[in-house]
């Protein structure tokens, strides 16, 4: 082994909601079982590290954002590394693991840690183990839990190596590390298997608890509740226990603190909604909804293609079924106190900065946790401690265990289940209200994109949504956290109802800036790509040409194209009138609309269906416009399908007009992507 003396190594991690936080809190506690000394902080927390003399192994956990950014924390950090006066040398001290967090369903797949892992190396950083890459659509745990178990091997290997380097003059140091980075993870268990004292038959003893199966009656079918052979029947590896280090203090209410707490978001604004419409026919698959906000009386700039957060609260009924599964139904109006439990072995351990001192019960749980959020197998691991039936606690032990990952796939993640689920499912399990403020994350502002320009309709800002709805766990309809409490709310007002005695009201808040913006320069032509609700932008774009052509008729303005699509001419063309109208004064140059479900008495195999058909019926004039009138193109909405398309059909417009291969093609993106000319605002 190597020397005990200095096994200390420096773990950063940089989130936007939490995930890449745990992960580390993970590592941090896996660590020191296994006797290492952890230097842990936020990667934003530049006053309490320092790279530039760090002599110890780096390991970082970084999360993606946006379209391929890094998270808010680390945009100082990434802006500091990218200086170009840097020299070649500047990290050739470092040596470091990174662990990088992302979902494949965007075309830049964990570009945030891929940014900060290519800088490194590009600042001769040397990496002493080999890059991870977890993917959120498939389940980062299928990454994360082996990325992790290699890390010790690595770490211990890269210990010795130092300590022979000093011993040896360096003769084993190069050879260790080149070992742990050219293997696969898949090689890298098999080592840890045969060679790490800690671990026996891959079973790893230190960190994880062996749990023997209990035997039951079951169905022949597998559930959220219930398993089957072999898994039913399987010792399991189970996560250690997450240490608590909340304790809740409840104190009733007096008349003087009947008033609610303010939300935590920083330079949040209440604004009036002045008028609500339906977009879509009543009959169209998704209904859409088209709200106008008054920002006339706030310091609240915009520019076309901006997003904004609204911020929302929990559905009152799930709040209250809550509240009545635990229990705390004649508790709701109780204020909480929360403190830090003392002796607790949790690093860090702090009180949630987003839950306001002496919030009622019931504030906390509507404004803010994410009641909605699937519980990830940290908190499956606790809630086990708190269920009394002895059949329910082994299914939540498989449903946290390594064994039970695709179990946990199918019946949690990919089934949407939330923590009010799970009580139903398991209804012995009654953990207390410190384990959910502990386990559930903040509950999260959502993102919507302005659908107006302010130099078009000054004082005024549009978006639009669908109202999201889906099957719960079991089969209830439910919608969308806040495109469901906003449709709600403007039901009084919808399409002009109401004498105008009622005026709904929404706090918003400003994001980062973002490049997602009209080119500077008029005269540079740009292409729009915006199915669905993601014309949202474009309707802020084409205003805002218009009222500059109104305004500076001296000036020459590039050509602008729109294509959009949807399912049923009829029931959702969105912005249909509105759209023509630019079409007809010269704001619009070229208007490609398909319809993706709507069908004709001769079927014409030709007719565009998607919004990439229309653009390879463009593929000249794409060409031109990009590559040669060096113009913009813009893509907004779906990630998953639409985005993706769009990305390789420019591939394939690339290949075909110029002669370019597949690798040639993709570099051409990429190149319009660095110099900012191919902009998406895409989601999941």
């Amino acid at each position: 082994m190597c020397c005990e003396t200095n096994r200390r190594f420096l773990l950063l991690y940089a989130s936007q909601k939490g995930q890449a936080k745990a992960i580390t809190e993970e590592i941090c506690q896996q660590a020191k079982e296994r006797g290492f000394k952890v230097d842990f902080h936020c990667i934003s927390e530049s006053d309490k590290y320092n790279l530039d003399s760090e002599k110890d192994p780096v390991v970082i956990v970084v999360s993606t954002t946006g379209t391929g950014e890094p998270p808010d924390t680390a945009v100082k950090f990434v802006k500091k590394i990218q200086n170009k006066a840097l020299p070649s040398n500047y990290f050739s001290h470092l040596r470091y693991g990174l662990l990088g967090l992302g979902d494949s369903e965007y075309t830049f797949f964990c570009n945030g840690g891929k940014i900060i892992d290519k800088r490194f190396q590009e600042l001769g950083a040397q990496r002493f183990y080999e890059m991870g890459l977890a993917d959120d659509s498939v389940g980062l745990e299928l990454v994360v839990d082996p990325w992790i178990a290699g890390l010790w091997v690595a770490l211990n290997q890269e210990f010795v190596s130092r300590k022979k380097d000093t011993n040896h003059n360096g003769n084993c140091a190069s050879f260790c590390a080149s070992t742990v980075s050219n293997s696969s993870i898949d090689s890298r268990i098999e080592y840890l298997k045969l060679e790490d004292p800690e671990l026996k038959n891959g079973v790893i003893s230190t960190n994880e608890a062996c749990v023997n199966s209990v035997p039951h009656f079951q169905d022949s079918q597998p559930s959220l509740s219930q398993s089957v052979p072999p898994l039913s029947q399987s010792t399991l590896n189970v996560p250690s226990l997450p240490p608590e280090y909340l304790n809740v203090h409840f104190e009733e209410c007096s008349d003087q603190e009947a008033s609610l707490p303010l939300i935590s978001e920083n330079s949040s604004f209440q604004v009036p909604v002045t008028k609500a419409v339906q977009l879509t026919k009543d009959d169209a698959v998704k209904t859409t909804l088209l709200l106008e906000l008054d920002i006339s009386k706030i310091l609240f700039n915009y520019q076309p293609g901006d997003a904004f957060n609204v911020i929302c609260p929990n559905y009152a009924s799930e709040v209250e079924e809550l509240l009545h599964v635990l229990g705390l139904s004649e508790m709701k109006d109780y204020l909480v106190r929360l403190t830090v439990k003392t002796g607790t072995k949790k690093r860090g351990a702090a009180v949630p900065l987003y839950i306001p001192e002496k919030s009622p019960v019931r504030f906390v749980l509507t404004w803010c946790l994410e009641i909605r959020a699937i519980p990830k197998k940290a908190f499956l691991r606790s809630l086990v401690e708190y269920t009394t039936d002895v059949g329910e606690k082994r299914r939540l032990q498989e449903l946290c265990s390594k064994q039970g990952s695709s179990d946990y796939n199918t019946f949690l993640r990919d089934a949407n289940v939330c923590l009010l689920d799970l009580l139903h499912t398991f209804p012995t399990c009654k953990p207390p209200l410190s384990l959910l403020i502990e386990h559930l994350p903040k509950l999260q502002a959502r993102p919507y994109s302005a659908a107006s320009s302010s130099l078009f309709q000054p004082g005024k800002m549009s978006f639009i949504f669908n109202i999201l709805e889906f099957p719960s766990h079991l089969g209830q309809l439910r919608r969308g956290v806040c495109t469901g409490w906003l449709a709600k709310l403007v039901a009084p007002i919808l399409n002009l109802k109401g004498d105008g005695s009622f005026i709904p009201k929404i706090s918003i808040s400003s994001r980062l800036v973002n490049s997602f913006h009209l080119p500077d320069n008029p005269s540079v032509p740009f292409m729009m790509v915006g199915p669905g609700t993601g014309v949202a932008p474009f309707i802020g774009f084409l205003q805002q040409r218009q009222k500059l052509r109104e305004d500076h008729k001296d000036w020459t303005f590039g050509e602008t194209w729109l294509f959009f699509g949807c399912r049923h001419k009829a029931k959702d063309y969105l912005f249909q009138d509105e759209l023509r109208c630019f079409v007809e004064n010269g704001t619009l140059t070229h208007l490609k609309v398909c319809f993706s479900r709507d069908s004709t008495a001769i079927e014409e195999t030709a007719t565009p269906k998607y919004v990439q058909d229309d653009l390879r019926l463009c593929s000249k004039e794409i060409t031109r416009i990009l590559l040669q009138e060096k113009g913009f193109f813009y893509v907004c909405g779906d990630a998953k399908n639409m985005a993706k398309n769009v990305n390789d059909t420019l591939v394939d417009i690339f290949v075909a007009e110029r002669g370019a291969d597949k690798l040639e093609a993709l570099k051409i993106l990429a190149t319009l992507r660095d110099e900012k000319r191919y902009l998406q605002d895409i989601w999941t």
